[in-house]
């Protein structure tokens, strides 16, 4: 079929397979200009859950192409049918794991709901039967709802602030206007379901179920992402329910790290730069803040795209096994609260002075000259394989491509497909 995007505002409802595979082969293709980790201590065998997409995408690249490392990836994604495309995450799996493996290491995946005990399970399972044990868990998962593997209850995310309304202004990517939305609180129940299904409880039963079984190494490590951002918007982030979140996933993870210690593992929380994904998209006011933050990073050469931020990231998890002959990787900040901080370049002062003034002043006549809309459009569709150079958008296309080798889990059932 000839696929064209297929926009439902400002988000995208297909995917194309070529333009997926070209980004994907852009990320390998930066991973491969950058200096290697060599040293005795570098991840060998790690564990991606939520590898499909973003941020857990772009660091089982890096780890693999920059540490030589074997991954196993954790993903709930649709493939294609002749009639209707897959999910994005299904195509950039099928095209990272091709180029790893051509790379020479091993890249498989597990295609279930990561918040299932019968997906942990498989993967136990999986690396028992691949690998023998894991020394690196990356967690990388949004999902919108959870269901709770002890109770059964579906929990459900809620985009709120706490206490009290909140007005801001947003940027619609669909008519290119800047309005104004209220914000409205989150109920009790809201809350806990925000935390229950974006903090660390997951997280938690990963590293329990995988040390219960004896596959996480010793000296194993894990990390998971976590975000601050602008002081000004806090109430629809981080001072809202998905704050709340991300204080206990943090707590979890120093709780966790107190553990690993034992074992001379450590868990790490890193707090990541903004970044243009699907998440990102459908949280009121960030889309406008992005679109403004971009062009003030790009205006003072500090722009970072997810492959730059799991590159850094590897190297303030592992400084002491990137080769000796490389120059040195730029520092990543551990703040009093054990995070790393790779948000150091947005929040910058200066930076973030000038996007206040810019938020201040933007509307719809000036997006354009104030911030980046038209970046910011095109790295949206470029998520779903939209408007990559070099591929013919013209040309009918298989949206069959068939991953090699997945473990699939449905309905607490596995298959195991081979070929």
């Amino acid at each position: 079929m000839i696929i064209q995007p297929m926009l439902r505002g400002a988000l995208c409802a297909n995917a194309h397979p070529d333009g997926c595979a070209e980004r994907v082969r852009r990320d390998v293709a930066h991973a491969r200009r950058q200096d290697r980790f060599t040293g005795p201590d570098r991840p060998r065998n790690v564990l991606v859950v939520g590898g499909s997409a973003g941020l857990g995408l772009a660091a089982r690249i890096a780890v693999s192409i920059g540490a030589g490392a074997a991954t196993l990836n954790v993903c709930q994604e649709s493939p294609g049918t002749p009639n209707r495309t897959a999910t994005p995450g299904w195509y950039n799996t099928v095209a990272a794991e091709a180029e790893l493996e051509r790379e020479g290491h091993y890249a498989r995946t597990v295609v279930g709901d990561a918040f299932s005990d019968a997906t942990k399970d498989r993967t136990i399972q999986t690396i028992r039967d691949d690998l023998g044990s894991v020394d690196l868990v990356v967690y990388s998962v949004a999902a919108p709802r959870r269901a709770h593997p002890e109770t059964g209850r579906t929990h459900r995310s809620a985009l709120k602030t706490i206490e009290r309304p909140f007005s801001a202004k947003t940027y619609d990517s669909a008519t290119g206007k800047v309005d104004r939305a209220t914000v409205d609180p989150a109920s009790e129940e809201e809350i806990r379901d925000t935390v229950t299904v974006m903090g660390g409880d997951d997280w938690r039963r990963w590293i329990d179920a995988l040390q219960s079984a004896d596959v996480l190494a010793p000296g194993a490590r894990t990390v998971a992402f976590s975000y601050v951002g602008n002081t000004a918007l806090a109430p629809t982030y981080r001072a809202g329910t998905l704050g709340r979140a991300k204080e206990h996933l943090e707590a979890t993870g120093r709780d966790l790290d107190a553990r690993l210690r034992r074992i001379g593992g450590r868990a790490v929380t890193a707090v990541m730069r903004a970044l243009v994904t699907q998440a990102s998209q459908v949280i009121p006011a960030q889309t406008l803040y992005t679109v403004l933050l971009g062009r003030v990073m790009r205006e003072a050469g500090l722009q970072e795209g997810p492959m730059e931020q799991a590159y850094r990231l590897l190297g303030g998890l592992y400084p002491e096994a990137l080769d000796p002959s490389a120059k040195p990787v730029p520092s990543v900040v551990t703040d009093e609260l054990g995070r790393l901080r790779l948000d150091d370049l947005e929040l910058r002062p200066d930076v973030q002075e000038e996007v206040d003034s810019r938020l201040a002043r933007v509307d719809s006549d000036t997006v354009g000259q104030l911030g980046d809309p038209a970046a910011h459009r095109a790295e949206s569709l470029a998520l779903n394989g939209f408007g990559l150079p070099g591929v013919d958008y013209a040309a009918p296309t298989d949206p069959v491509r068939p991953l090699v080798d997945p473990v699939r889990v449905t309905n607490g059932q596995v298959r195991v497909p081979h070929g």
